[in-house]
Parts: C-alpha cells; structure tokens; sequence
C-alpha cells in the first residue's frame, strides 16, 4: 500500500508541475474557494442566534423582531460575498483548467514525437492517443474533486471543529474522531484499490488498441475473412476489461456500505450527546440547529467522498500510463552539445559499424563504407542483408552499437537530429501520408514553398496530370496514411515530396518498388534531375533501377561482399551477377 502511495503521489507530482507556470490564477482559485466555504460555514452561527432568539421570545416583541431582523441580513450579507468569491473561482478556473489541459496535451503530444522509431514499433498508436488524451482529463477530474470537494471538505472541518469546540469540546472531539477515521478508511480503501484501477485503465487501453488495430486492417480482417476471429478477439478483450471493472465497482459499494454505516452512528450520536447536554442547561434550541446543519453539511460533502477519492485514483491510474512515457528517457536524442550539421560536399563514412536490432539479431559486423560527395551509389543483395538499416542508421532512426557515422567529417551523433534530418531526404519504399490534402503533404518538404513551387515538384515527379483531375485538386484529402491513393500515386507524392525539399543528401529505398514500367519511365527523368549536384544513396531490388550509378556495393550478411559499377560486377561473377540473371532471365526460364 505504501508502494501504491508513492506512485500516486508521483503521477500526481507529475501532473501538477504543469500548474507551476499558472502559479497566480491557481493561487486566486484557491484562496476564492476558501473566503467562500469559510463564509458558507460561519453561517450555522447566525442561524444559532436566530433559533435561540426565537425561541428566547414567548411572544412577537419589538427588540426580538429586530434582532431577527439584523440576523437575516448578516446571513443574506455573508451569502452574497460567498456567492462573490464562488462566481471568481468558477470562472478563474473555466479559462485556467483548459490552460493546463492544453499544456499536458502539448507535453505529452511533443514527448512522444521524441520516441524512437522502436518505441512505435512496440506501441499501438491508437492506445497512445488515448492515453495523451485521458491524461489531460485525469488532471480535469483531480483538478475539480480538490477544487469543489477537497478544499470545502478541509475548511468545513476546520470551522466546524473550531465552532463546536467553543460550545462543546466534547462534540468537537467526537465530530474529529469521526472525521478521522471516515477518512482514514476511505484512503486506505482507495490506495489499495488503485492496482486494481491501473489494472483495469490498462485492460480499456489493451481494448482501445484491439479496436483500433482491427479497423485499421479492415481489409485484410475482409479478404481473409476474419470477422469472427477478430470479434472472438475483441470479445474475449473486452470480457477482461468487464471483470475488472465489475471487481472494482463492487469493492468502491462495500466502501460505500461502510460509509453510510459511520453517518448513521456519527448523526444519532451527535443527537444524543446534544441531548445529554441540553438537559444539563448546557445547550440550547440555537445549538441543536447549529450542530445539526454542521452533521447536514458533512453528510452532503463527505457522503461523495469514497467516489471522489475512487474517481481521483482513477484517473491516476488512466494518468500513469502517459506518465510512465514521461519517464521512458528518449533512446535517440541529441547530445548536449550538439550543433547544426553544416553539409558544404556531403561526403559520407561509415566506420567499422557494429549494429544489431537485439543481442541475437546482429545486422552489421565492422561494417566500413565511404561515399564520395555527390557520388550516386546503390546498395543491392538478398533481403535481410542490412541494406535498409544501413539508411536507417545514417538517418538515427537507429543508434550504432558501436563505431561512428560522419558526414562531411562530423559525427552525426554530435550534431541535432533536426540539422541531419534537413540535410537527407527520404524517400521509403512504402510512403505513408499524413490524412491531409495533397498540397499538405507534398508541402510538408518545405514548409514555406509557395503554390507555384508545389506544382513544380508535382509535374517533375510526374504526379501533377493525376491530381488535377481529382475534383478537389490539390486540396484532395488522400485519407488515413494515404489510403485512397494507388501505391504508385503515393510514391509518386513522396518524390514531389523530396523534389520540394532539395536536400544535398537523396536516399531512395525502393523508391520505384510500387510503380508499373509505365509510371517509372514516367518519373525516371524526374528522378534524374532530382539526383543531380547530391550524394545519392539508392537501395533497389530491381537492378534495371541502378544501372547508372557510379559504384554499386553489394552487402551480405552486413558486410560489403563487392563493388564496382554494374560491367566490373558483371565481370567478376559473383552475388550480384548472380542477383542479375535471376532477374533478367530467372523466372523466364
């Protein structure tokens, strides 16, 4: 349980550092909240005086009228400056809570953006989004329950105790023994539970993301008729994600049953104490008023407690998840004193690389390899080689395990991922595209190019004729990561795309791979152009692709088993002759 207590207070630590920055606002909320719950609660004193008038009188009397009077418009007085510093928080609070809500979106949203190309890997997007968003609700459901609950529960207390004590130390005593051990059960009640809680926010993430995932892949669920696997699968997720909530619900009732069992005792023992002293003299008809509107205010403000405090570690289960992103360090980042890559040639160097995706899977082995500034290169062999890794390396979207990647003598993991990034443009074998327009995201290259510079990228990768004819043109919405485009129009985006960006560095992996014969003679000059005056680095399966490169490398096994151009492979007989005659002859014969 103290475990528990720690990690609470941390998500909630966590939370609440956004607050910091809106420190006067939420100071104003929460002194306006006070002044108002202490004049709500002085109140009971008036009405005292007013019971103890009334009944003091046997009959209707000048001076008990005006004293009646006066009380009510002490009461209707205090009323109003409660209402007044209410009024002040609610609307402080309706522009200061969507402040901060927006703020732990942006953190959480930007954080994530910094994850690795492995963290996505091994996460569902859809389960990430929820989790971005239920962790700025979390703060919502806190931020109120300490602002309307806690707050008001804490003055309540605190007045009460102090009035009570004045007339009866002994009602007081009472009134804080059960105010402690009311709270002290519901606590604990709630610590224990909040395993329970995590449990079931991450069985509702797990049935997001089995949700998500299956729609997502709609058609292969339809073309390997899978609707019955797929609802098993949902249903069996989602029966978890039912047991665990009806777990929990029925233990926040037993909470509940215990609490209603503590009003009943505190009220009817408080009724008779108040009795036992009133026949001593000791207590009047104003007294029993008093204590019985201070019992009333307690129940209506502590009997929701057990559901606020479940509602609370609720959300700081559903929050803990983000917050545990929060504190997964970034695998790649820069380094402290990083600077702007500055490419003048772009000459690059792998030396002696040593990679591998786990300790089983090792890639590449020693792996060395020097490309001349403004040399077209190719890079060919089996699939598994290390080819796309190679890339992915010169990119960071990996870290070497060992050895170092320079570009034009600096040190890629010594300059800002931002800078390298500018510098290379990439161009993957299957493209995905932002459910956006397709200005949006060919724009996306450079993201001050005017319309007339879009255009122009869009007829050198040859997909200008096909997006004029779309009704809406450039402003067509290609779908959810692309989908209502053909592989080959996607393809052809992603080349405008890197035609925008005019990088000095070019890597094409597979950048044909979805386009017929037709639409790669149709985009082969452009892609010609677009290779001029650059380092290009060019991954291809289709060998026909690289004919013309200055040297192609073949790697096997992650390393550089030959090079040369396409006639001195040729001549040597080797992997890529053989890789050559399958491809040219193989599957004719």
């Amino acid at each position: 349980m103290l475990n528990q207590a720690k990690v609470s207070f941390h998500v909630a630590k966590k939370l609440f550092s956004f607050v910091k920055p809106h420190w006067i606002i939420a100071s104003t909320i929460f002194i306006s909240i006070v002044f108002a719950s202490a004049l709500d609660y002085i109140t009971p004193l008036f009405y005292k005086k007013f019971f103890d008038t009334l009944s003091g009188s046997a009959s209707a009397n000048q001076i008990a009228v005006q004293i009646l009077i006066d009380t009510v418009l002490v009461i209707f007085t205090i009323k109003i400056a409660s209402w007044v510093f209410y009024r002040l928080a609610t609307s402080l609070s309706d522009k200061f809570q969507p402040i901060v809500m927006a703020d732990i979106e942006r953190a959480g949203f930007s954080y994530l953006l910094g994850h690795s190309h492995k963290f996505f890997s091994d996460a569902f997007v859809g389960s990430l989004v929820r989790k971005v968003r239920r962790t700025s609700r979390s703060f919502e459901t806190i931020a109120d329950s300490i602002c309307w609950s806690f707050i008001q529960i804490a003055v309540l207390v605190v007045v009460s105790i102090a009035v009570l004590y004045l007339r009866s130390p002994i009602i007081a005593l009472v009134m804080g023994l059960w105010i402690f051990v009311y709270a002290v059960l519901n606590i604990a009640l709630s610590l224990w539970m909040f395993k329970y809680d995590e449990q079931t926010s991450k069985k509702d993430s797990l049935v997001t993301a089995t949700l998500s995932d299956s729609l997502t892949n709609n058609s292969n669920v339809r073309l390997f008729s899978g609707s019955l696997f797929e609802n098993d699968l949902f249903k069996k997720v989602s029966e978890e994600l039912k047991r665990m909530q009806t777990f929990t619900w029925q233990m926040h009732d037993l909470g509940h049953a215990l609490q209603s069992m503590l009003m009943v005792l505190l009220e009817c023992g408080i009724l008779y104490a108040s009795i036992r002293l009133w026949e001593r003299n000791m207590f009047t008809i104003g007294d029993f008023v008093m204590v019985q509107a201070y019992v009333l205010s307690f129940f209506v403000h502590v009997w929701p407690l057990s559901r606020i405090l479940r509602k609370i570690y609720e959300a700081l289960a559903d929050a803990k998840e983000m917050v545990d992103i929060f504190d997964t360090p970034h695998e790649i980042k820069d380094a402290r004193s990083a600077k702007p890559l500055d490419v003048s040639k772009g000459a690059i160097d792998f030396e002696e690389i040593d990679f591998g995706y786990s300790a089983t899977r090792k890639v590449l082995d020693n792996f060395s390899l020097a490309i001349k500034a403004k040399e077209k290169i190719a890079l060919v062999g089996p699939s598994g080689a290390g080819k796309t890794t190679i890339v992915h390396l010169l990119l960071r979207i990996y870290d070497v395990d060992g050895g170092k990647i320079l570009i034009d003598g600096q040190r890629i993991d010594k300059v800002t991922q931002d800078s390298l990034h500018e510098a290379v443009a990439f161009v993957p074998q299957d493209p995905i595209l932002f459910h956006r327009t397709l200005l949006e995201n060919i724009r996306y290259g450079k993201k001050d190019a005017s319309f007339e510079e879009i255009v122009s990228a869009s007829k050198k990768a040859r997909c200008h004729d096909f997006i004029k004819d779309f009704p809406n043109g450039y402003e067509t919405y290609v779908g959810e990561r692309g989908i209502k485009l053909s592989g080959g129009e996607r393809q052809r985006v992603a080349i405008a795309r890197a035609i925008l960006k005019n990088s000095p560095i070019l890597v094409l992996d597979e950048a044909t791979s979805s386009l017929d014969s037709e639409s790669e003679m149709l985009i082969k000059d452009a892609l010609d152009e677009l290779m001029k005056n650059k380092t290009v680095i060019v991954i291809a399966h289709r060998l026909s692709t690289i004919l013309k490169m200055d040297r192609i490398f073949v790697v096997d096994n992650g390393k550089i088993a030959d090079a040369g151009t396409h006639k001195e492979l040729m001549k040597k007989k080797g992997l890529y002759c053989k890789l050559w005659k399958i491809q040219a002859g193989g599957f004719l014969q």
